[in-house]
Formats: C-alpha cells, sequence, structure tokens
C-alpha cells in the first residue's frame, strides 16, 4: 500500500499497542521502497485520531499535579508522559498524510518521528505496568493536538509550533523530571526518559530544518515570522528555564536562542 495512505490509516488506529507497532513497520516499510507518492491528496476521514476510549479528555487545568514521591503519583506522571508520547505518534503521522507535495525525505523524517515515539509510548507503558497500571487509567489533556488542528491548513505553521515549541518543551522538562524521579529512586524511568530526550533532540531538529525550508521557499524571514505565528495561532509563550545546550543541538540558531531567554 501507498505509504501516505497507509499512514492515515494507522492514524485512525485506536489501539495504542497496535498502533505503536503499525507506526514502526510502516517506518520500517518507507525505508524498504514502499511506494510513497508526495503529490496524492488524502481526504480527512472520520476518527482522526484514533484513539481509545480511555484516558478521559479534560482541560489542562483539570488534570492533577502529582508527586513522584508516592506509587500513585510517580504512577500519574509516567502515564502523563506516555499519552505525550502517544499523541506525538499521531501528529507524526497527521504530517505524513495531510501535507502534500513536500520531498520524499519529509515524509521519511515523520515516519522516522512516528517510530520513535512508538518505542518511547511503549517502553513507559511497560513501566507503568509494572506500576500496577495502565494507559487510560488517569485522566489526561489535549494540549498537543489541539495545536495540531490549529496549524492544519498550514505546514510552515505546524512545522514551527507544534515540534519547534511545543515538542520543544520537553527538552526542557525532561532534566529537571529526570533529576525528580531519581530521587524517588525510579531508575527505569531516568533511563526511558535518557532514551527520550536523545531522540526528541532529533525531532526537534526535523522540525527546525524543515521551517526553515519552507521559509526558504516563501521568501520568509524565520526568525521574524516566529512570534507572528505564535500571535496569530495563539501558541503558548514558553517560560525558563530553557535547556539551551539541547535546544543548540537540535538546530536552534544563537539568535533564536537569544530571543528565548529575553523572555519577549
Amino acid at each position: 500500500m501507498e505509504v501516505r495512505t497507509r499512514a492515515l490509516e494507522v492514524l485512525c488506529e485506536t489501539d495504542p499497542a497496535r498502533k505503536s507497532l503499525a507506526a514502526r513497520q510502516l517506518f520500517d516499510a518507507a525505508g524498504q521502497g514502499a511506494p510513497l507518492e508526495p503529490g496524492l491528496r488524502l481526504s480527512r476521514p472520520a476518527g482522526v485520531p484514533g484513539r481509545p476510549e480511555r484516558p478521559q479528555l479534560v482541560p489542562t487545568l483539570q488534570v492533577p499535579k502529582r508527586s513522584p514521591f508516592t506509587l500513585e503519583g510517580r504512577a500519574a506522571l509516567i502515564h502523563a508522559i506516555a499519552h505525550i508520547e502517544f499523541n506525538a505518534i499521531n501528529l507524526a503521522l497527521d504530517a505524513v498524510w495531510r501535507f502534500a507535495e513536500m520531498p520524499r525525505e519529509f515524509y521519511l523524517d515523520w515516519l522516522r518521528v512516528a517510530a520513535e515515539e512508538a518505542l518511547h509510548f511503549s517502553l513507559l507503558h511497560e513501566h507503568l505496568q509494572g506500576l500496577g497500571k495502565r494507559y487510560g487509567d488517569f485522566d489526561a489533556h489535549d494540549g498537543l493536538w489541539a495545536m495540531a488542528e490549529r496549524t492544519a491548513g498550514d505546514v510552515l505553521a505546524r512545522m514551527a509550533l507544534v515540534p519547534r515549541t511545543l515538542e520543544a518543551r520537553g527538552l526542557d522538562a525532561t532534566p529537571p523530571l529526570q533529576a525528580k524521579l531519581a530521587k524517588a529512586g525510579d531508575t527505569r524511568a531516568v533511563e526511558i526518559l535518557d532514551i527520550i530526550l536523545r531522540d526528541e533532540v532529533g525531532h526537534v531538529e526535523i522540525g527546525n530544518r524543515w521551517y526553515r525550508h519552507l521559509c526558504r521557499e516563501r521568501g520568509l524571514d524565520p526568525i521574524a515570522l516566529y512570534p507572528e505565528l505564535v500571535r496569530q495561532y495563539e501558541a503558548p509563550r514558553l517560560r525558563p528555564p530553557f535547556n539551551l545546550q539541547a535546544r543548540s543541538a537540535a538546530g536552534f540558531s544563537p539568535e533564536e536562542l537569544a530571543y528565548l531567554s529575553s523572555g519577549l
């Protein structure tokens, strides 16, 4: 089957385990030369994105904050990270099917992201089950997918505001989170987050690279355009502390890092 068509099918899959496996298989198939048609215009079916019945999705402020120093709180924290990774599979697959007429490398990049996010989710869910819980046992919010919907009409806005804004926040949040989990004695969670942080640097770099590619194609200044997109699409304002080393490795320029640090 054609790769982008299959990506849409996988996006509509509701079972997290089947979605994770299918995302990894699709990346392998694309790497082995499965047909991929950038010019194909696909229509959005019902059921995008495919999700299980649980977790229940609630407003962000209604998701309780939990301490990692109790078993229940630590499970809730691991669940929250797993939910982010599950959404990230959907976001990557959505970029593959939704945006036509991009270079072949664009689709291969986002298929790789989907496969790696699927691995992250699987590792976290396995660990969560070791804590006596499963994905869906706690409420979650829908912030990542909400921005995907807002940017559905423009691939440039999607690249600017999902990978290099919302997902890049994970680069900042992960080291402090690892410190808390280490203090709580959860060495396995720290190890999984090492894998996630390593891969997320690459995912954010992909977002940066394609954002700049699209800006060049349209004759736009990526630095001047970014705050305009933040205002237009009501993206969240990023707050310190920032993981400047990871952001630099992910392709943020010195000018962009200075802009972040200025708090403007």
